[in-house]
């Protein structure tokens, strides 16, 4: 039988508050453990919740960047269950009236292909605190910093149908939420996960299969083997005769396969209902256009004008874009250097994203600064310097955090443009070579690059190509 895969996702993104949703505890990471819960966070008798608006504007700001519904009138409701790091005994969210309603999001797959996805909504809620299972032999820790922290629970359509189209949708909401400043997207520290819905049916059948929840998934790539894996799974229980039951499951990246962890909840078994210490949430249109002033160019309209005025292709707009920082960083290096967009692109995509490979780095924590890489447009565009030494300028730059220039000084790599200086060394190489002369002049062409190498090799590299390369060609046909 031929099986159609669905997936839905609902994606928790951290909101980048200085403080928590409902109460004044810090928001930094990785602080001693419970040095940043407060009464409120730790669910003690007499206290109350108050309302964090800027949470409440970043949700807007959410809502502006999709196309969403914005709910002017908003309803915090209690979840109700028992987990150890949950102290309240219950979670705040919301259920029936959330802050965003129906958007759509665009994305872009590997073959040129786009597709929109569905929104569903996007909701506000507190988050749970952490389990620590490994600090003490035998017994389960609980770390409650993190609880009371603002959560975006942002919920698709089950709208994709490979693992693929799921990574690209997450990566989109990874970028979006980055470019309008809501939440840091850190993965590794939890700030932004993923808990993935999925099912599969028979190729034509409309109706949806039995779903599986894949939970707290903290990496593109583990997002992908996860729901390959479960597919995989659910199909050979099917074909085997047996039924898929809904449950929640957890993905192990050691052993890359998910297991069981619970059966799944229904909305009735967590008894939602009104929080009655919270009053409804009121949005008025001020804010929401105060809100609207204060939006970026978005991921879509600033790749769409990288085309358009930098003459760049769909792909490189699409690598350079994809980051709110790395916009910003290649617009600052050709503005400031006037060097070509094709120039600035060739070197931040090539030489200055190896070098963040190799040392595992972002574009914010390298030694390497806009201005430090405008500075080396520059002396690349004004022919101070080639293509070749560039490089070297660039790794003493990335060693030490020295400007282009300062480097190019104090190693001697200022390039040759001195016509009489390079004639003179053509003239050198050619008197040193009277065979491989007399070979080009008999129509061996190839031997060009032999002289220039020699040329560039008596120049320590510093030789203008373009004037050396017209040079020779004249001195070579004598």
């Amino acid at each position: 039988m031929q099986w159609e895969t669905v997936i839905g996702l609902e994606i928790h993104a951290q909101l980048a508050t200085r403080s928590k949703i409902f109460s004044a505890s810090s928001t930094t990471f990785g602080s001693a453990p419970n040095s940043q819960a407060n009464a409120v966070d730790l669910g003690m008798p007499g206290v109350l919740p108050v309302l964090n608006r800027e949470a409440v504007a970043m949700a807007v700001k959410f809502a502006l960047a999709t196309g969403a519904e914005i709910g002017r009138r908003s309803v915090f409701a209690r979840k109700n269950y028992f987990y150890p790091d949950l102290p309240k005994g219950y979670q705040i969210s919301q259920f029936e009236l959330p802050i965003v309603g129906a958007g759509e999001v665009r994305i872009e797959l590997e073959e040129g292909e786009e597709k929109v996805i569905g929104l569903t909504r996007a909701h506000l809620e507190e988050d749970a605190g952490k389990s620590v299972h490994d600090a003490f032999p035998g017994k389960t820790g609980v770390d409650l910093n993190r609880a009371g922290t603002p959560l975006l629970e942002i919920v698709s359509e089950p709208d994709m149908r490979s693992a693929r189209e799921a990574v690209a949708y997450a990566r989109k909401i990874h970028s979006l939420v980055r470019y309008i400043d809501i939440c840091d997207g850190n993965m590794q520290e939890g700030s932004f996960r993923c808990d993935a819905n999925v099912s599969i049916r028979p190729v034509g059948q409309a109706e949806y299969g039995t779903r599986a929840e894949i939970k707290n998934i903290n990496s593109f790539r583990f997002l992908e083997r996860a729901i390959n894996f479960e597919v995989e799974r659910q199909i050979d229980v099917l074909e085997s005769g047996a039924e898929v039951i809904q449950e929640t499951r957890l993905y192990d990246a050691d052993r890359d396969e998910t297991r069981s962890m619970r059966s799944k909840e229904e909305a009735n078994d967590y008894r939602y209902f009104p929080d009655p210490d919270l009053l409804p949430v009121e949005i008025e249109d001020s804010l929401i256009e105060s809100l609207r002033a204060t939006m970026p160019e978005l991921p879509e309209q600033r790749r769409q004008r990288f085309i358009t005025d930098y003459e760049l292709s769909a792909y490189d707009a699409g690598v350079l874009t994809a980051d709110r920082a790395t916009a910003d960083f290649f617009e600052q290096g050709i503005e400031q250097s006037g060097a070509p967009a094709r120039l600035a692109c060739s070197w931040l995509t090539g030489e200055v994203f190896s070098r963040l490979n190799r040392d595992s780095l972002e574009l914010s924590d390298a030694p390497l600064k806009a201005d430090g890489f405008a500075n080396l447009l520059a002396r690349m565009h004004d022919n101070t310097i080639s293509g070749k030494i560039a490089k070297q300028v660039l790794d003493h730059m990335w060693a030490d955090g020295s400007s282009a220039d300062e480097v190019i000084d104090r190693e001697g790599l200022r390039q040759i443009s001195d016509s009489s200086a390079i004639e003179k060394m053509i003239d050198d190489v050619i008197a040193a070579n009277p065979s491989q002369l007399a070979e080009y002049r008999g129509g061996k062409d190839k031997l060009l690059g032999y002289f220039v190498g020699q040329v560039m090799k008596a120049s320590k590299g510093k030789a203008n190509p373009g004037q050396l390369n017209e040079l020779l060609r004249d001195k070579l046909q004598g």
